[in-house]
């Protein structure tokens, strides 16, 4: 007959077992945290070249005399103008959100972020991919950070699927445009 024993209890707190102080609000501040980045990007150039060249000139040779009496006289004259104006405006902007991940912590506390959104509509994927430095001083109460407050920040919207290829130009007129 085989002797039956009581099995041990663990004890289990009813609260979370994490260092953070439970005053103070949830931030992204480790590996693996999650925040929020609020793109609102804009960006806008123009450029104008104006360019003007101008250059005449003339000759005249007299009657030859004495020996040189079969050269006549003669005058020539040329000239040459080239003006040029140009412009160019570009102007972009960019507003949504995209929630990433912390990826590293650096030595000085702030935060290696990356993330990537895809939202797919009738075939169609639209990708934003986002990475960058946050400073944790920069995160809000509410575990986001404005796009303008990230560091080293490459921000690429990209897209795939019927809609964005005929976006594209064909082959012939990429290869039209490389060699014209």
């Amino acid at each position: 007959m085989g002797i039956c024993l009581p099995g041990t209890a663990g004890a289990v707190s009813l609260w979370n077992d994490s260092p953070r102080n439970i005053f103070t609000d949830r931030k992204a501040s480790e590996v693996g945290d999650i925040l929020t980045i609020l793109i609102s990007e804009s960006a806008s150039t123009s450029t104008t070249k104006d360019s003007s060249n101008s250059k005449s000139g003339s000759q005249s040779l007299s009657a030859g005399t004495g020996i040189f009496g079969f050269l006549a006289a003669a005058s020539a004259s040329g000239s040459d103008s080239f003006k040029a104006n140009g412009s160019a405006t570009n102007t972009n902007k960019a507003t949504g959100t995209v929630t990433v991940s912390v990826v590293e912590v650096m030595p000085n506390g702030n935060l290696v972020v990356e993330g990537t959104q895809s939202i797919w509509n009738n075939k169609n994927e639209h990708k934003i991919t986002l990475r960058g430095i946050v400073r944790s001083d920069d995160i809000s109460y509410k575990n986001t950070v404005l796009s303008s407050k990230v560091a080293d920040a490459t921000l690429k919207f990209d897209g795939k699927g019927p809609l964005n290829a005929k976006q594209r130009q064909g082959i012939l007129t990429q290869i039209f445009n490389i060699l014209f």
